[in-house]
């Protein structure tokens, strides 16, 4: 049981290739934020298991529909057949008929196993999640269609990647050229208007200090307005460093071919970065890798680090 938390809430912290999991155990029913990356589905449903010690797992939401938080998706529901599952809306169609490169499965080179859902997380509503009702709110920015939600009476907020204890998620939208940045400054605001007492992050460590994070946040975002090809350069190495995170090793020569047919990845090279040879882009990011010690080189072999 962790300090900061209510007694019927579990938060399993999973490192950076998977979400953290958040598991509510009312009275009369579970729910589970959030499943991690597929390659974790088995921790995740020990995990899971071990907590309910017997009880059926009635209810699972995700935040948002990154394969990091939902690729355990399919193993949970074949876990528990009566499982009833709630997404948000904006890609709901996109799962419906299971478009890959919709969904940015595909182009990013991840891996979710299909899923379904029963209902959407309507933005402005309230969902029962145990023994308490949670609001829904829109917080786009690393995610166009993501969520988070905010228990009122303990002022608890699940954040997703909105807002870390450093930082934020990767702004995705941008890597497209598509403007959020102003989208992540208002649903920062829109947290601190909230003003939580506690946050359990998409990724690392529950913290209590919301107005920390939120300065930092800011701050950090202003350096991304101000230079916006560092965070470009930062996305790429996240983009990296979540496939090293999957694989743990692999063949620099195999490493470069996956980067030169992953649909994502050779966009934002050609958008932003063709002025370069394309090996030599990426190299310089591995070097990049190695030097912040994230990945290690041996030779031709890239291992991961941490």
């Amino acid at each position: 049981m962790h300090p900061l938390l209510p007694k019927d809430i579990s938060v399993f912290q999973r490192g950076w290739l998977s979400s953290n999991n958040i598991l509510i155990r009312g009275q009369g029913s579970t729910a589970l934020i959030d499943s991690g990356y597929v390659t974790h589905a088995p921790q995740t449903l020990a995990l899971v298991e071990s907590a309910l010690a017997g009880r059926e797992l009635d209810l699972l939401v995700n935040t948002h529909l990154h394969s990091d938080h939902c690729g355990g998706n399919a193993a949970l529901q074949a876990r528990y057949p009566d499982l009833k599952t709630l997404i948000p809306p904006g890609l709901a169609d996109h799962v419906r008929a299971w478009d890959t490169y919709a969904l940015t499965y595909a182009p990013t080179g991840q891996n979710c196993p299909q899923f379904v859902f029963n209902e959407v997380l309507q933005p402005g509503t309230e969902i029962r999640l145990g023994d308490t009702d949670w609001q829904v709110h829109a917080a786009p920015g690393h995610d166009p269609h993501s969520v988070i939600l905010f228990e009122p009476a303990s002022r608890l907020l699940v954040s997703a990647d909105a807002l870390w204890e450093r930082g934020f998620g990767v702004v995705f939208p941008e890597l497209e050229g598509l403007g959020a940045f102003d989208e992540v400054g208002a649903t920062i605001d829109l947290i601190e208007t909230l003003k939580p007492a506690v946050v359990i992050p998409g990724h690392g460590p529950i913290f209590s200090d919301a107005p920390a994070a939120i300065a930092f946040a800011r701050e950090r975002l202003r350096g991304f307005v101000a230079k916006p090809d560092k965070h470009i350069r930062h996305a790429i190495k996240v983009l990296l460093k979540f496939k090293l995170l999957e694989l743990q090793s692999i063949a620099v020569a195999d490493f470069m071919a996956w980067a030169q047919t992953t649909p994502y990845f050779l966009a934002i090279y050609q958008q932003h970065f063709s002025g370069i040879d394309f090996a030599q882009w990426v190299d310089e990011l591995i070097a990049d890798l190695v030097r912040a010690g994230a990945a290690a080189r041996e030779g031709q072999l890239l291992s991961n680090v941490g």
